[in-house]
Order: structure tokens, then sequence, then C-alpha cells
């Protein structure tokens, strides 16, 4: 009579059979591969083992593309925080309300390579230049209802807009805006920037820095007029 089988025994010989019935099941459960052992002596595993090997070299792959992904991601938020810091030292440097709102057009144009820009400021100010940066909106907020939404979220928004929006920002040039920013500035405005690529803001996109040139713009301009 041949010895009864104990549930260790049973159990493996059972789950050898499954894989010899199954043979590309490592294929749906590459991570049990990995954690298999081996045998020291060749044979029909050193197939399994290869297996496991370019299982281990092609996750090293993905870590180290990973790696490099973040490195340039790293790398362009290093960019980026520099251009803001030097945007807030400029605007630290103005003395007055037009040499601080020229400041900020200039430096989003030199540094971060804008396009169109907009700077809607409510209230009046003689003193201000007249441009096509410029709006000056005395009836502040409730005289942009089509941007009540915007102003009230107080969070940047990016992506394309409606026309009625574009052509409360861009006017004569809202037709060429395919995707833009907007930067609300608390009691003091907003700021919105576009752009002729409809991909360039989109949806979603971080606004970490945006958030931070928000509020470095929003305490200059309440800075100047302070100081007036």
């Amino acid at each position: 009579m041949n010895a009864p089988l104990s549930d260790d025994t049973i159990d493996a010989v059972a789950v050898a059979a499954y894989l010899k019935r199954h043979p590309s099941f490592l294929n749906d459960y590459p991570e049990l591969a990995a954690q298999l052992t081996m045998p020291r002596e060749q044979g029909s595993v050193a197939s399994l083992a290869a297996y496991q090997l370019q299982q281990l070299r092609e996750k090293n792959a993905e870590l180290e593309q990973r790696l490099a992904e973040l490195t340039t991601i790293a790398a362009d938020n290093q960019k980026l925080m520099e251009r803001v810091h030097a945007l807030t030292v400029a605007l630290l440097r103005a003395n007055t309300l037009e040499v601080t709102t020229r400041t900020l057009i200039a430096r989003l144009n030199e540094d971060f390579h804008t396009e169109v820009v907009r700077l809607l400021l409510f209230g009046r100010h003689a003193d201000l230049p007249r441009s096509d940066w410029l709006r000056q909106v005395g009836g502040g907020a409730a005289e942009l209802p089509e941007l009540a939404d915007v102003l009230q979220r107080h969070d940047p928004v990016s992506g394309r807009l409606s026309a009625d929006k574009l052509a409360q920002l861009f006017g004569d040039e809202a037709a060429s805006i395919r995707s833009a920013v907007l930067i609300p500035l608390g009691e003091a405005g907003i700021l919105a920037i576009g752009s002729h690529d409809a991909d360039r803001f989109q949806p979603g996109m971080g606004t970490l820095f945006l958030r931070m040139i928000a509020a470095t713009v929003t305490a200059a301009l309440a800075r100047a007029r302070d100081l007036a």
C-alpha cells in the first residue's frame, strides 16, 4: 500500500500540475517569478532563471527612465523658481505703480517668453500709461461678469477659454488666442497670459508657480498703491 500523501505534498503536486497545464502563468504574474528560489544545477529551470533576470533588467530600465524623467522635471522646476525669484526681486525694486506694472510685463515677456499679456486693474489710476497690455476697470469685478467664476475661485485657471472670456480679456486679438492662463490678483484685478499654441496652457497643469506669481504680483501692486 502506498504511503498517504501529506497536505503539503498534495499542494505541491497540484501546483506543479497546474503550472504544466498553464505554462504562461508567470506572464500574468511576473512579480511571482522574481520571488522564486532557483536550484543551482543546470536543466530545464535555466529558462526560468533567464526569465527572472530579464524581468529584473526591464524593471531596472524602467526605474532608470523614471529617474531621468524626475531629474528633467527637477531641472525645469529649478529654472522656473529662478525666474519667479527674479520677478519678485524686480518688483521689490519698483517704487511706483507705473514702474511695477511695466516691470511685470517686461519680466513676463523676457523671462517667461509670453506671447500676449493683459493686465486688468480694478479702479482708475491716472498715473498709469496707455498701452495694449493694460486695461483699467473702473467698476471692478462687477464690470466683468464673464470672468465672475474665475474671480470667485481665486485660483489660476488654464486651458481653452470661451469666446466671451477671450473677447473680454484680449479684445481684438481674441481670435488668435488658442489657450490661456488666468491669474486672479485678489482685489487688484486679474492677469491674463494668452498663447497662439493650443497646447501651451492645458487644464490640470500645475499651478504652484502660478500661485506664487499671483501672490508676488498682488503684494507688489498693493505696495505700489500704498507708496503713492
